[in-house]
């Protein structure tokens, strides 16, 4: 069982930004990718000030699509059994980053990312019957308990968001497996974020209007779809040519320590030992998850259900 990123559910998506091989070692590459996404994290709550969550997640998601699809030029000519998952990915795209966004205007940044963690933890556990891959998840419930322990009232809203956004991410990585296996190199990416961008896009123009003649936020907005977007996917998919998903997973795991190091340094965001501790639940049963892999085949029952429905429609 992995817990893999929903960034990076197939390494056939690497852009070709960063060559397969080079001098950084892949620890300092997956790092680099975490750091770049909390840095996102940070200035979207910063842009928050200027446009409400929905419309920043929105502006991102739209410039995410345009860079992608300058950037990357895919074909048009895609397989017609591929196109309900890239449908389907470019919902996921949306919905995750909308939540995701919507959960960081209300709960610490820390606290956000580790419950969004919970998707693609439940995604890694589908179809084990393994007691070992109960016990994880047993840590990580107990580990988000520990989370929303806190001296004041607790925006349980912001909680609700977060669940939602692991859940987009857990129809991520379901989606982008069997885009993966239907369309070659990045296409099938370039074309779920377009689509992405185009299911955002009124969203921006209708409640975002005042915010589009903003040059703050606009260069926030495009700073954004570079780091939490462009530069993860390079990034990872660099590190994902030298090492395995498994090995993958375990660096990936770190990932809530450093948003909320990050919320701490960069935002103030100082939590309770007991939500360091949930923290470190989470990270625990995440590490013990990936390190726990029989094989690479990550979400292989959630990319059957989804490939069952492809099925049924082509």
């Amino acid at each position: 069982m992995v817990v893999s990123s929903a960034r990076h559910a197939s390494p056939r998506y690497a852009p070709r930004l960063i060559p397969p091989r080079g001098d950084l070692p892949t620890p300092l590459l997956v790092v680099g990718a975490m750091v770049s996404i909390q840095l996102g994290a940070v200035i979207a709550k910063h842009l928050f000030a200027l446009a409400s969550p929905v419309t920043v997640a929105c502006a991102r998601i739209v410039l995410a699509g345009v860079f992608a699809v300058l950037l990357w030029r895919p074909s048009l000519r895609v397989d017609r059994t591929a196109l309900l998952p890239i449908a389907g990915l470019g919902v996921a795209i949306a919905g995750m980053n909308v939540c995701f966004y919507a959960a960081l205007d209300r709960i610490p940044l820390g606290m956000a990312v580790t419950i969004d963690f919970l998707g693609p933890l439940a995604i890694a556990s589908i179809g084990s019957r393994r007691t070992r891959d109960a016990l994880w998840i047993v840590c990580a419930g107990a580990g988000v308990l520990l989370l929303v322990d806190s001296d004041g009232p607790v925006s349980w809203s912001g909680v609700l968001f977060a669940v939602a956004a692991g859940a987009g991410w857990a129809a991520y990585i379901a989606c982008a497996a069997v885009v993966g296996r239907h369309t070659g190199g990045h296409d099938g990416l370039a074309l779920s974020m377009g689509l992405g961008a185009l299911l955002a896009l009124p969203v921006v123009l209708v409640d975002g209007t005042a915010a589009l003649v903003n040059p703050s936020f606009l260069l926030g907005a495009a700073m954004l779809a570079v780091l939490s977007s462009l530069v993860p996917h390079a990034v990872e998919m660099a590190a994902l040519r030298r090492i395995t998903p498994a090995v993958f997973g375990v660096m990936m795991s770190a990932e809530p320590a450093v948003a909320a190091g990050a919320g701490l340094l960069l935002l103030g965001e100082d939590m309770r030992a007991a939500q360091w501790l949930g923290i470190g639940l989470v990270i625990l049963a995440c590490t013990g998850s990936a390190r726990g892999s029989r094989n690479d085949g990550t979400a292989r029952c959630a990319e059957m259900a989804v490939s069952s429905a492809v099925d049924k429609v082509t």
